[in-house]
């Protein structure tokens, strides 16, 4: 049965975010299945860990610029190969993706995994690492269910003169951006010049998107919707992922083909800011997998094929050269 998205995502807001006093529910990563995929043990007492964001990706997949060219570009620095960046994820999802790298139990918003708290407690955890990367990445979970999250850490981050780069993902799943947020809260987040936010579509048709979030496979076409909505009513600096895993190698050269099309209906230049994610086996995810999803993992080989050959067909390799944070998107 898929996933009542709408319902799901009001009952773990209610489990994820405290307004009145300004608190969300972020994992604990000690004692999770998660923890054993980490290079270092989680910080910032177990609410944190330590990302290396990496250029360099797998032969035949597009080099991988996010965040590492915007946030380089912003502090002001050169690009280098390998970025580091503090991760904090919030406890809630309302889509169980199949290769999350995160327990589905960390979630849920369940206390035993999460504990609520302040922007101010997370970055006075964060100021207190010995070693503090100069990137917070606000990941999940799914922290648009909560955004105002991110309008928070970066008003908590600007009041103690902090220019430290924030990111934020999102999948394109509820339109909390645009109901949830205050006035303030909203021109926080599309004013700041150290914030970028990227939204990751899951899947290239609608039934790859089904098999991959456990969502009814229609919502499929809402990403493209609220994608439209924030790159054309507002001004946030935004960018795109997208997985191609599905479980069927039928016709992949026309839907990637659909899908590329269904990009630039949202901005004719939306391509050249979207990466898609090669889709790797993490720990918790292997208990998961069976024969479908081992073949989606070839599939994908097969769809970023056709990935590369109609972003090579429709954009000049002048074009394509273009750094990720120059590709003017609004006209």
């Amino acid at each position: 049965m898929a996933i009542n998205t709408d319902q799901f995502s009001t009952v773990l807001r209610q489990r994820g975010i405290d307004r009145a006093t300004q608190r969300v529910r972020i994992t604990d990563l000690r004692g999770s299945e998660q923890e054993v995929d980490l290079a270092q043990p989680p910080n910032c007492d177990g609410l944190g860990r330590v990302r290396h964001f990496r250029l360099a990706t797998s032969a035949a997949w597009p080099a991988n610029p996010l965040p590492i060219v915007p946030a380089a570009r912003s502090l002001g620095v050169a690009v280098p190969d390998v970025l580091e960046a503090q991760v904090f994820q919030n406890a809630v999802c309302n889509w169980r993706c199949w290769y999350c790298f995160v327990d589905f139990p960390l979630l849920a918003g369940d206390p035993k995994h999460s504990r609520l708290v302040s922007s101010a407690e997370l970055i006075d955890l964060y100021l207190a690492e010995e070693s503090r990367a100069p990137v917070i990445d606000l990941s999940g979970g799914q922290p648009d269910l909560v955004p105002e999250w991110v309008a928070w850490m970066i008003a908590e981050l600007r009041s103690r003169e902090l220019a430290t780069y924030v990111w934020s993902d999102d999948n394109l799943s509820n339109d909390y951006f645009f109901t949830k947020l205050t006035d303030t809260e909203r021109m926080t987040l599309e004013t700041d010049s150290h914030y970028g936010k990227v939204c990751c579509f899951k899947g290239f048709d609608a039934d790859s998107f089904g098999f991959n979030t456990k969502a009814a496979a229609e919502l499929f076409a809402r990403q493209f919707a609220l994608m439209s909505r924030l790159v054309n009513e507002t001004s946030l600096d935004v960018y795109a992922y997208a997985t191609f895993t599905s479980p069927n190698a039928t016709a992949i050269s026309s839907k990637m083909r659909l899908f590329v099309d269904r990009l630039q209906e949202v901005d004719s230049r939306l391509p050249l800011r979207t990466v898609p994610l090669e889709i790797s086996v993490f720990a918790p995810v292997a208990a998961r997998m069976d024969v479908s999803h081992h073949r989606a993992l070839a599939v994908q080989q097969e769809a970023i094929a056709a990935w590369n050959e109609e972003i090579s067909s429709r954009f000049s390799a002048e074009e394509r050269q273009v750094a990720i944070c120059d590709v003017e998107l609004r006209g």
